[in-house]
């Protein structure tokens, strides 16, 4: 299983705003895009992809199954229709978007449709977003071990999710980070900022620097080109250990991200 370090988000992107962003991305150099049902952005994605002029086999392409549409009969034809709007014949990696709470649709049922996606050859890895510690082993007790490629969670210098990371590490599921600049609150941190000017870089790279040091992918997003193609530069950005000392102490469990009906009970 291989998940890129580096991609570009989608989420709240619509319309022209988006083919532009990922068009701009791709020609920046991005090859991972990350988008989802419920962002419904997947056909102006598709649309950028495909007059984009790359090849099929050198991206990426990331989708998330909206809880509508877990049940056995809904998951696998929502995700052909995922197929349809992005204009492809497969996607690299599906996600389960958010774990459903008890009583509604279970996990096992939605992990096994989504393990049956694999199969078809409708996705070529699949995964999970936003699951905590006992959710993940239940998903990995439905699909086996070493079949769930990562868990896209929110984490940023401000929540840093050590439980929850050590454990995914522990079962070697990959960690993909989303919300990493914390919707731009890491921008004006002063810490950051200190680094930032330690090593010449923004502080929106430090931060990326710092998740993809710990062997975390980001996949941050942006509606202006010149950010686009100086988060990449990120990935040149070497951190050392008093850096990542200054950021560890960040930590403040500042979520941003969960919704009352769908989050889990989170791992402190």
């Amino acid at each position: 299983m291989s998940i890129p370090s580096f991609g570009v988000g989608t989420f709240r992107l619509s319309g022209q705003t988006v083919i532009d962003s990922v068009t701009n991305a791709l020609e920046c150099g991005y090859r991972a895009i990350d988008t989802a049902q419920v962002y419904d952005n997947e056909s102006e994605v598709g649309l950028a992809v495909s007059q984009s002029g790359i090849d099929r086999n050198e991206l990426f392409l990331t989708t998330k199954i909206w809880v509508d549409n877990y049940s056995k009969d809904k998951l696998i034809p929502s995700l052909k229709e995922s197929l349809d709007k992005l204009k492809t014949d497969y996607v690299d990696l599906t996600l389960i978007h958010w774990p459903v709470p008890d009583g509604e649709i279970s996990l096992k049922e939605y992990m096994e449709s989504l393990l049956e996606a694999k199969e078809q050859g409708l996705t070529k890895q699949i995964g999970i977003s936003n699951f905590n510690i006992e959710l993940t082993k239940q998903a990995i007790d439905v699909v086996g071990n070493n079949v769930i490629a990562t868990n896209q969670i929110e984490l940023s210098p401000y929540l840093q999710n050590r439980k929850l990371t050590a454990f995914l590490k522990s079962q070697n599921i990959h960690v993909t980070s989303y919300m990493t600049l914390a919707y731009g609150k890491v921008l004006q941190d002063p810490v950051l900022t200190a680094i930032a000017n330690k090593h010449n870089a923004t502080t929106a790279q430090v931060a990326l620097a710092w998740a993809l040091k710990l062997g975390y992918s980001v996949i941050p997003s942006s509606t202006k080109r010149e950010n686009l193609a100086s988060n990449l530069l990120a990935r040149e950005l070497n951190l050392d250990n008093d850096d990542m000392s200054a950021i560890y102490n960040l930590e403040s469990n500042g979520r941003i991200v969960s919704p009352d009906k769908l989050s889990p009970i989170w791992d402190e």
